[in-house]
Formats: C-alpha cells, sequence, structure tokens
C-alpha cells in the first residue's frame, strides 16, 4: 500500500512542484489551517499520516528544483541561439524547407532580392550540367555588378535536388561575402570582391518597390532602412515542365534537348513579366560566365534592340552580308520587346524546320545554333527587331592563366562582361577557385576553401 502511495506521489510531483512555484504562499496558508484543523479533531497524528506528509514535502522540493534548473537551462539556450552569427540565421532562412513559389503558383524562389529590377538575366541549364559548373556560374555572377542590378532566372530541364542545396549554398556565401566586405575596414575597391555596387543606390533605386517574386512582405522601419542600404537581385529556378507542360516541340520531334525545349520556355516566362523588365540577356549556364555588367551595353537602347556576339573576331558586316558574322545563340540580350520577338520567331523556326526534316525522315537532325544563326541573317523575319552584332572577340578561360590575368577577370575588365568557357576538359572550377581562395575574406566564406 505504501508503494501505490509513493508512485502516485511521482507521478503528480511536477505538476505539485509547478503550484509551489507560484502559488507558494498561498500552499502554506492553507496547509498551515489544516493543521490546525487536523490537531483540533486529533491529538495525536498517526504515522502514516505524517509518513505520506513527508513524502509529499520532499517532491514538492524535488519538483521546485527541477523546474529551476530547466528554467536555467531555457535562459541559457535562448541566450546562445540569440548570439548565433547571421550566417547561421541566414541558412536556416534559406533551408530547402523554406523554399516557396516564385510566381503564381510556379517555380522555386531561392533568393528575395532586396527591390524590385528593370533588369532580367534568363540562364538556362542543359542536361549535362554538373553541380561545380552551376555553382561556377553562380559564384561569378554574385561577384558581378550585374547581380546588383538585376534578377536571375534558372531554367532546369528537371528537378533536381542537388541544385536546389548548390543554389541555396551560393546564396548564403554571397550573403556572408557581403556582410563580411560590408563590416570590414577592406577597401572598397578590393580586386576580389567591390561591395560598393551593392551598397550606393541612386535616390531613384531607393524608391522603387519590392520584388515581384514571391509574396509580398510587409517591412517595418528596421526593414526598410535595411533595404536602402543594399541591391541585390532575386533568384529563382523553373522547370520547363512547368513553362512548356505540353513538350510543344514533342510532336515534332522524337527527343527534346534542352537547347531546344528552351525556346518553348521564353515566350511564357517573358510573356508574364514584361511589364516589369525594361532589358533582358539570355545565357547558357554552362558555356558562358558573366563577370562584368553586359546589359550594360544595351541600356540606353530602345525596347526593340537586340545584340548577339559573334563567334570569334570579325571585321564589321557589309550590306550585302556577303560574309555572314557566325553568332552564339546562347547568349543574347536586349530590350524585353525585341528579345520576346527574336524568341517566338526562333521556336517558329525550329517548328518549320523539323517539319521538313520529318519529310526527310531525319526527326532529330535540328540543330539549334544553325537555325539561330539562320535567324539572325534573314532581315525578312527580324524586321520588327533592331539587330546588332558584336564583333569583338569574347574571351576565353584557357587564355587567362597567368595570376595577372585572373586578377583582371575578377576585377571584370572585358568588354563584353562574358567569357567563355572554352575547352570542356579544362578544370576551370579549381582554377577559379585557387585564386578565390588567396583573398583573406574569400577564404573563409567558400567551404572549397577550407
Amino acid at each position: 500500500m505504501g508503494m501505490t502511495k509513493q508512485s502516485k506521489s511521482n507521478g503528480e510531483g511536477w505538476g505539485m512542484g509547478f503550484l509551489l512555484v507560484f502559488f507558494s504562499e498561498e500552499d502554506e496558508n492553507q496547509e498551515s489551517s489544516n493543521r490546525k484543523s487536523n490537531n483540533l479533531n486529533q491529538f495525536s497524528p498517526s504515522p502514516s499520516f505524517t509518513r505520506t506528509n513527508s513524502s509529499q514535502i520532499i517532491h514538492k522540493a524535488q519538483s521546485t528544483i527541477s523546474i529551476c534548473l530547466l528554467l536555467l537551462f531555457t535562459s541559457l539556450l535562448l541566450f546562445t541561439l540569440s548570439t548565433l552569427p547571421s550566417a547561421t540565421s541566414r541558412r536556416h532562412l534559406t533551408s530547402p524547407s523554406n523554399l516557396s513559389h516564385a510566381l503564381q503558383g510556379m517555380g522555386t524562389l531561392y533568393r528575395r532580392g532586396t527591390r524590385a529590377m528593370t533588369e532580367l538575366v534568363v540562364a538556362h541549364a542543359v542536361e549535362s550540367l554538373t553541380q561545380n559548373e552551376l555553382k561556377l556560374f553562380l559564384r561569378l555572377f554574385h561577384r558581378s555588378p550585374l547581380a546588383s542590378k538585376s534578377d536571375l532566372l534558372i531554367i532546369f530541364p528537371s528537378n533536381s535536388a542537388a541544385h536546389d542545396a548548390a543554389i541555396l549554398e551560393e546564396n548564403d556565401s554571397f550573403l556572408n561575402l557581403l556582410t563580411r566586405y560590408q563590416s570590414s575596414n577592406i577597401s572598397l575597391s578590393s580586386p576580389s570582391f567591390d561591395v560598393a555596387q551593392f551598397t550606393k543606390l541612386t535616390k531613384r533605386e531607393k524608391e522603387i518597390g519590392e520584388p515581384i517574386w514571391g509574396r509580398k512582405t510587409r517591412r517595418n522601419s528596421t526593414g526598410a532602412a535595411e533595404s536602402t542600404r543594399l541591391s541585390y537581385g532575386s533568384v529563382a529556378g523553373f522547370d520547363v515542365e512547368e513553362l512548356d507542360p505540353e513538350n510543344s516541340l514533342s510532336g515534332f520531334l522524337d527527343h527534346v534537348p534542352m537547347n531546344l525545349r528552351r525556346w518553348a520556355c521564353y515566350p511564357m516566362l517573358l510573356g508574364r513579366v514584361r511589364r516589369n523588365f525594361k532589358h533582358v540577356m539570355i545565357v547558357d549556364v554552362r558555356e558562358f560566365l558573366v563577370l562584368g555588367d553586359p546589359l550594360g551595353r544595351v541600356r540606353t537602347q530602345g525596347a526593340e534592340s537586340v545584340l548577339v556576339s559573334a563567334v570569334g573576331k570579325h571585321g564589321k558586316r557589309n550590306s550585302e552580308r556577303t560574309h555572314p558574322v557566325r553568332v552564339h545563340s546562347g547568349v543574347l540580350m536586349g530590350g524585353s520587346r525585341g528579345i520576346r520577338r527574336v524568341c517566338s520567331k526562333m521556336l517558329t523556326d525550329i517548328v518549320r524546320a523539323s517539319m521538313q526534316q520529318q519529310h526527310r525522315k531525319k526527326r532529330n537532325s535540328v540543330a539549334d545554333a544553325v537555325l539561330f544563326n539562320q535567324l539572325v541573317q534573314n532581315d525578312n523575319v527580324l524586321k520588327e527587331v533592331k539587330l546588332m552584332v558584336s564583333t569583338e572577340s569574347m574571351p576565353e578561360l584557357s587564355s587567362l592563366g597567368s595570376k595577372s590575368g585572373w586578377h583582371n577577370l575578377l576585377k571584370s575588365n572585358n568588354s563584353d562582361g562574358l567569357i567563355r568557357v572554352g575547352n570542356p576538359n579544362l578544370d576551370v572550377n579549381s582554377q577559379v577557385m585557387k585564386q578565390l581562395c588567396s583573398f583573406a575574406v574569400d577564404s573563409t566564406v567558400y567551404s572549397d576553401c577550407q
């Protein structure tokens, strides 16, 4: 019988201890009254009553001590969490479980920018893109002036958890790099990272509203002050199934590679954001790296302008086009209206070429680069587009072997703000990281340096 009472007393110990902490005075008064009443009714308490009362007091004391220890542990835990570095909190906020849709129930928003941008970079990832290639593209893009002036959208051939993780990691590295350079005494003109391009905003830029991506947020006074001090764009990703759910070209080709299917995605994507962006750049993630500010070459041009880049170095084309210039199909930029028109015309040409190949029983012989060059050389088809061809030679990474060459690359001194990866056998990532890790601040940010 004694063991039964003991067990019951253990089960109720926490609740009684809780009451003891917050209502100790009331309990003492009540116990005192009970003892007086018992003394009037019984001149001598029984042994069982004495044991029960002593057991309750002991368990109350134990519960009180346990609660005090729990409160002390909780206080220490909250203090520790409140003093963690901001980068840790940022990683939590950008974890995969917190990802949301980018636009109208589609896409994935990896990072919401500080303000609405008027320029957009649409990058496409081919099927063979590796995680390291994606990280390299993002790493250099985040160091370029374009990262402070434009939003970045990446179109993927399929969902990939590895690519999601790579984007989130590079987002965190960028924000960490931005914070460290902003709070340090390092010169703003550092050859590694120019933090000034993310902190110096014009009055007009400060007055621009929120990004169109994701849910709108209500900023308090602190958030508003923060947004006026920093400027960087949003980063989002889209699956081709979201932008081209019917796989428009599947009826004309047995297999539709990403280099062709992307042209079916552009009209839908650019059509939905046509009122938000003045200038657009389309770029291949694997083939090109963004270093400087390539959109600066078309920023003063009209909405119908489109600039394409020649393959190799050429002289000026004559009006008769006796020597047509071969251009890259992986990169073009210009006014949003001109880019949309070129993309729509390119999609039409792919369908036409595919139908012609069907008659020849060659359903998979349509080449993206060939069709794009034919389109660029057809003045009648692009009569509503102000086409410009850059005949300047675009540098390749293989030509920047010296240390001074890599420093110039990181300072984004090339004319186009773009560079070709070139030789696929070149270990580009390790060479770039060798230079980045040579800078004191950068070496503490990137996991590759540790």
